[in-house]
């Protein structure tokens, strides 16, 4: 199930403090829900795991993230995640490219645009739900990296990309030092649902079709 995904969110802080954090893996984490970086295994290729739980089914993944072009100068990067299950047969692959621009006044526009292919359990919610879900989870980031670089001062002493270890130069670095309580999608499903069904009215009200796409 291939599914596209734009979104757009200001940031009241300098543009080079946001690129800074947004470059990094290690950072980003912090704010996705659910998401465990567990090695760092140069300064493009990361481990992680991701669990989500929609009422009493939990499903895991375990995959890597890669840098596959980031541009200093004009503040673009482009990642691709893939993962598997770790029990069953589903999988899910990635490609984030995330541009960082200058507003007038001193704040930060992000765009990030999400390119998502699903197999397996997730997918039988279908696409208008886990549309509506990836942008439920997609505000929730936004809030969470507002939060942290909106403080004065903020990311002043988190690690930058120059940490990484060299990849012919030390062993991976292993990240993983607790377990991550797995995202729960019940609360966005049910937020997922009242969009559509608020869709719906505004369709009918409207005079518009009444079968959403």
């Amino acid at each position: 199930m291939p599914l596209k995904t734009e979104e757009t969110f200001e940031i009241h802080a300098p543009p080079d403090r946001v690129w800074e954090y947004l470059k990094d893996p290690r950072q980003i984490v912090t704010c996705l829900p659910g998401a465990e970086l567990t090695t760092v295994q140069d300064e493009s290729t990361f481990l992680g795991k991701v669990k989500v739980k929609v009422g009493p089914v939990v499903a895991g993944y375990s995959g890597k993230v890669v840098i596959v072009e980031r541009d200093d100068a004009a503040r673009v990067i482009r990642m691709v995640g893939e993962g598997r299950e770790n029990a069953g047969g589903g999988s899910a692959k990635v490609v984030i490219t995330s541009v960082v621009t200058a507003l007038s006044g001193g704040g930060t526009e992000v765009r990030v645009t999400a390119d998502l292919d699903v197999v397996g359990r997730i997918a039988q919610f279908g696409r208008g739900m886990i549309e509506s879900v990836n942008k439920q989870m997609f505000r929730q980031f936004a809030e969470c990296v507002r939060a942290k670089l909106e403080a004065p001062g903020a990311a002043a002493d988190a690690p930058t990309m120059s940490d990484a270890p060299a990849p012919d130069a030390s062993p991976p670095q292993s990240l993983a030092t607790e377990t991550v309580q797995p995202v729960r999608l019940l609360p966005l499903v049910g937020r997922a649902l009242w969009d559509l069904v608020v869709g719906l009215v505004r369709r009918l009200v409207s005079g518009g079709p009444t079968v959403p796409r």
